[in-house]
C-alpha cells in the first residue's frame, strides 16, 4: 500500500531497498531474521515503503533461502555461495518476486534489480544481475518472456 503521495512502483522500489539491507545485514551478522525484520522497521525511515511487500520479500528469503537458491542456481556461472553478498540478495530477492509475486511483470523485476544493484552493488555488478535474470525469467516466467520476446 503505498503512502504519503508515492506510487505503488516507488513504495516497492523502498521495499526492495528494505529487503536488501535486511538481508544483507543478516547475512553479516548472522542474526536472527525476526530481530532485524523488527529493527529495520523500527528504526529506519518506512513511511515511503509497501511494509507488507517489505515482509514478504525478506520473510520468503531468510526463512528458506535454499528454496529460492534451487531455483537460481541453474542461472549461475558459480555457486550462490561465491557471488557478491549483494548480488546474492538482490538476486534471492529477484528469484522470489518470479516465484511468488506474479502480479508483477518480470521486466518490471528485472529493471528494479539492475536500478537496484546500480545503486547499492558493485561497479559492474548490475550487468551480471541482468545476465543472471534475463535466464532466469526464461525458465521460471516462460510464457511472459515469449509474449515480451
Amino acid at each position: 500500500m503505498a503512502k504519503k503521495n508515492v506510487s505503488v512502483n516507488q513504495a516497492r522500489r523502498f521495499a526492495r531497498e528494505r529487503a536488501l539491507q535486511a538481508l544483507y545485514q543478516m547475512e553479516l551478522s548472522g542474526g536472527e531474521a525476526s530481530a532485524i525484520r523488527a529493527e529495520i522497521i523500527s528504526r529506519q525511515e518506512m513511511s515511503l515503503v509497501d511494509e507488507d511487500f517489505f515482509v514478504s520479500l525478506f520473510n520468503t528469503v531468510a526463512h528458506d533461502p535454499d528454496a529460492i537458491d534451487k531455483q537460481l542456481q541453474p542461472a549461475l556461472d558459480r555457486p550462490v555461495e561465491e557471488l557478491d553478498p549483494i548480488e546474492r540478495c538482490v538476486l534471492r530477492i529477484s528469484t522470489c518476486e518470479f516465484m511468488h509475486h506474479l502480479d508483477i511483470p518480470a521486466r518490471v523485476v528485472i529493471n528494479e534489480a539492475i536500478e537496484i544493484t546500480k545503486r547499492y552493488g558493485a561497479d559492474k555488478g548490475y550487468k551480471f544481475v541482468n545476465g543472471v535474470l534475463d535466464k532466469l525469467a526464461i525458465v521460471l516466467r516462460p510464457t511472459e518472456m515469449k509474449k515480451s520476446g
